[in-house]
């Protein structure tokens, strides 16, 4: 019995590691090492692959008076991404060649809970996104797979943008 339960505690024990090690990775690649967190007791099990669907495309073009010195705005929708937990899907918009905005169109809304770590975890990636003005920052603590949908999403929306 003993040898099972230390079994056990090695396999979570690695398990515990390679996350670890692929939040690590995620780092690496995105050059950030800051950490955001929903909270303490977010769910676990959200890591899983993501896949992109949909299409790309330009809403919109200009907002603004004509007159000089007037600004212009473009928004574009970034791709739909469809998770286990729903379709997340970004616009952006695009001023003076910033980033002024990014707005859910949608939002991983399969179960309740998954809705709730979305509602939470948009608002943090909105502003680590405006921060950063691009899609290189850090999944969200507990929201990975909504925060790699979304990442993915605002990306392909960039890359419409030329931005």
């Amino acid at each position: 019995m003993r040898i099972r339960a230390a079994l056990a505690t090695a396999v979570a024990s690695a398990g515990v590691l390679l996350a670890g090690w692929q939040s690590g990775a995620h780092i690496a690649e995105t050059g950030t090492a800051t950490t955001t967190s929903l909270s303490s007791t977010a769910s676990s099990g959200n890591s899983g692959s993501t896949g992109t669907s949909g299409t790309t495309g330009k809403s919109g073009t200009s907002s603004g008076s004509g007159s000089a010195g007037s600004t212009t705005a473009a928004t574009y929708d970034g791709t739909q991404v469809q998770t286990r937990f729903g379709t997340v899907q970004v616009r952006v918009t695009i001023q003076d060649g910033k980033i002024t905005e990014v707005t859910p169109l949608q939002l991983t809304d399969a179960e309740r809970k998954s809705a709730q770590i979305s509602s939470r975890a948009a608002p943090i990636l909105r502003s680590e996104v405006l921060q950063a003005q691009s899609a290189n920052v850090q999944t969200v603590g507990g929201a990975t797979v909504t925060s790699d949908a979304y990442l993915t999403s605002l990306q392909a929306a960039l890359d419409a943008a030329n931005f």
